[in-house]
């Protein structure tokens, strides 16, 4: 490693999007000789474990309408143990930089004098779809990709959604009704849509449909989910590899769904 790498004391950690394979040969190795663990919700347990026995762990997770640990607390945290001297493994799901506020906590480090290192992850943007058999790029079907947070419909983003291509939306399946609606003003109502949850994983739940039809069929779908609009979607009869907790075409929405957390 270079002498930047050898200086770093906080290391901004890609977990990678669920299955505990995917994480990085870097971030393992990081966390297996950290000082701190500092970990979110999804990230799995048993890639916890993988810290030392006497690593101090803190759990910074925040689940929806639970807010346990402010941004401004979790970048606290990370600079008291960096200031320590402390070798910290900030441990986040799919990547840091990619809706993982790594951003924020590597300015957070950088104002303290805290020498830090981004490790990329994985994310969930490709890896999800990937393991419901849809590729989010496909010769003669998308040769584009819009990744939108669903937090914010109002965001001018929303107003100039592509017309062609591929959507991908992170943390929108709460605001799947607006969502919707507001994607035929410029998609036709049969474009196919997918919505994935908990990819990647054992407990890995798919459904798909149309535009027309998704709301209903996805009434038993709680977060974290992510929605894939675009015709891609099409290719998961034939590259439906990966078999989860529910891989059918479409459920009856009268049938439960394991909601298992990762």
């Amino acid at each position: 490693m270079t002498d930047e790498h050898d200086a770093a004391t906080v290391f901004l950690i890609g977990a990678g999007p669920g299955d505990l394979d995917l994480i990085t040969m870097r971030g393992l190795t990081l966390l297996q000789t950290a000082d701190v663990v500092v970990h979110d919700r999804l990230v799995a347990p048993e890639l916890v474990a993988q810290a030392r026995p006497d690593a101090l762990i803190i759990n910074v997770g925040k689940a929806p309408s639970k807010r346990r640990f402010p941004q401004a607390e979790i970048n606290r945290i990370l600079v008291e143990h960096g200031t320590a001297g402390k070798r910290v493994a900030r441990l986040k799901g799919g990547d840091p930089f990619v809706y993982g506020l790594g951003s924020e906590e590597g300015a957070a480090l950088d104002a303290a004098g805290i020498a830090y290192e981004v490790v990329p992850g994985v994310s969930s943007v490709i890896a999800a779809p990937a393991y419901a058999g849809i590729p989010i790029t496909h010769r003669g079907l998308a040769s584009s990709v819009c990744v939108l947070s669903g937090h914010d419909l109002k965001d001018a983003v929303w107003q100039q959604l592509p017309r062609t291509g591929t959507i991908v939306v992170l943390m929108g399946i709460g605001k799947l009704a607006q969502i919707v609606t507001m994607v035929q003003e410029v998609r036709a109502a049969e474009t196919p849509i997918a919505l994935i949850r908990s990819g990647t994983t054992a407990g890995q739940t798919v459904v798909t449909g149309t535009l027309a039809n998704i709301v209903e069929r996805a009434a038993a779908i709680a977060p974290p989910a992510m929605i894939v609009i675009g015709e891609v979607v099409t290719l998961r009869e034939q590259l439906a590899w990966f078999a989860g907790a529910g891989t059918a075409a479409w459920f009856d929405p009268a049938q439960p769904i394991s909601h298992n957390n990762v």
